[in-house]
Formats: structure tokens, sequence, C-alpha cells
């Protein structure tokens, strides 16, 4: 697993960002897209740092504008990019994202590290942050935490200290990661859902929103409830 490091400090979430803007595209035109859209604009309004092309996805939209930007095509168009591209993938689950990053092949995309403004990463936090991964507004973070590739935390999540998450885990809105708890890569926690401390996730499980994991559960499953239980497996 790829991480970001810093030779002179421990990782920090985000890698310095250029003085001028870079292109970037996001693929995900939906409402997640929108999403990050706002996330990049609100980038953008503290130091300009993006040039957003449009909007790349397998499904074309309804519209070919999407709050200002063009629908450019499908995977297989961006992979013939002739330029370096940045690509912010705003898929919401964490298997079609994994799925996407696998199918985006060409050597000029490049996937960055995409945080709110507002959300802390300072050095001393001792946050290890992988490419790809989109932090959004009302996020916290404390310490010693490492998430993988292509991590998605939505809006007010927390992840407490010595938590690791790994490759394309996905935190929806308010989910909250209790202090050296794990989760394995694919993980999905919906709205609200809640890993206690030391509590370990298998791959590609699904926690339902609302669940309060409170002991380990195992991968390729479906949890929900409060405790959470096992209802389906995959």
């Amino acid at each position: 697993m790829q991480l970001s490091s810093s030779s002179a400090a421990p990782a920090s979430s985000a890698p310095p960002q250029p003085e001028t803007p870079r292109r970037l595209a996001i693929f995900g035109a939906g409402g997640l897209g929108r999403e990050v859209l706002v996330l990049l604009r609100q980038l953008n309004a503290v130091a300009p740092t993006w040039d957003l092309v449009g909007f790349y996805d397998d499904q074309p939209p309804a519209t070919d504008l999407i709050h200002g930007l063009r629908y450019l095509g499908t995977a297989a168009e961006l992979n013939a990019t002739s330029e370096p591209l940045a690509v912010a993938v705003a898929v919401g689950s964490s298997s079609s994202r994994a799925a996407v990053v696998a199918r985006l092949t060409s050597p000029r995309l490049h996937f960055p590290v995409l945080v709110h403004p507002g959300v802390s990463t300072e050095s001393f936090q001792h946050l290890q942050i992988g490419p790809g991964c989109i932090i959004t507004q009302g996020c916290v973070l404390t310490t010693d935490i490492r998430l993988g590739r292509h991590v998605l935390l939505n809006l007010g999540c927390t992840v407490g200290h010595d938590a690791v998450l790994d490759d394309f885990c996905s935190l929806m809105p308010h989910a909250n990661v209790g202090g050296a708890a794990y989760l394995e890569t694919g993980v999905y926690l919906g709205t609200n859902a809640t890993v206690l401390q030391q509590v370990r996730i298998g791959a590609r499980t699904v926690l339902g929103a609302g669940a309060v994991a409170i002991r380990h559960l195992p991968p390729d499953c479906t949890a929900v409830g409060v405790p959470a239980r096992v209802v389906a497996e995959k």
C-alpha cells in the first residue's frame, strides 16, 4: 500500500499544493461527483490549485453540462488523454470505486489527495494518507491514523487514534471509527454507522446505516443493527 510520507517529519495528509493550477478531471458525474466539485471549488477559493476540466463517467449523464463543467466521456476516453491529468474518483461504492481505478490505466493519470480546507491535517497529527483519498467537510482525524489508497470520508466523519482504514474504504456521512479500529480493504460504513475502539471489520463488509459494531465482523458480509449482527454473506 502506497502512502504519503515525508523524510523531514511524519506523513501528513496532503503533499504541498502547486503554485499554479493543475488540470483535474472528476470521474463520476452523479451526486457525489457534484459534491466533489464543491470540494474542489472550496479548495480553489483558499488557494487556486486546480484547473477543472470536466467530468468523465461510463454512464453519460442526462445533461452534458453539470454546474458549469462539461461531460467529456468514458474511462476509455480518459485513458486516452495526451497530457498529465489529475483525477478525483467520485464513486461512493467501495467495490465500484476500486473497479473504476483498475480501469484507469494510463500512466498520464494520477490521483491526488483532496482534503477540505477546514479539516486539520497537521504534521504533528502523524497521519498517513494514500493517493486518491477524498476527505470532505466536517471530518475529524485525531492522531496516528493510516488511510490507504482511495479512501472516502464523506461529510462529518470521525476517525480516532491509531485507526487503520485500508484501500477503498468508504465512510458515509457522520460515520465514526473508534481508536485502534481496523477496517480492511473495501469496507463500507453507512450513514451514522459506528465501529467501536479496537474492533476489526473484514474486507468488503458493509455496516449498515446507524449500525454499531461492538465486536469483530468477518469479511464479505452485511451487518446491521445495534449491536451489529450479520444478516447476509456474499
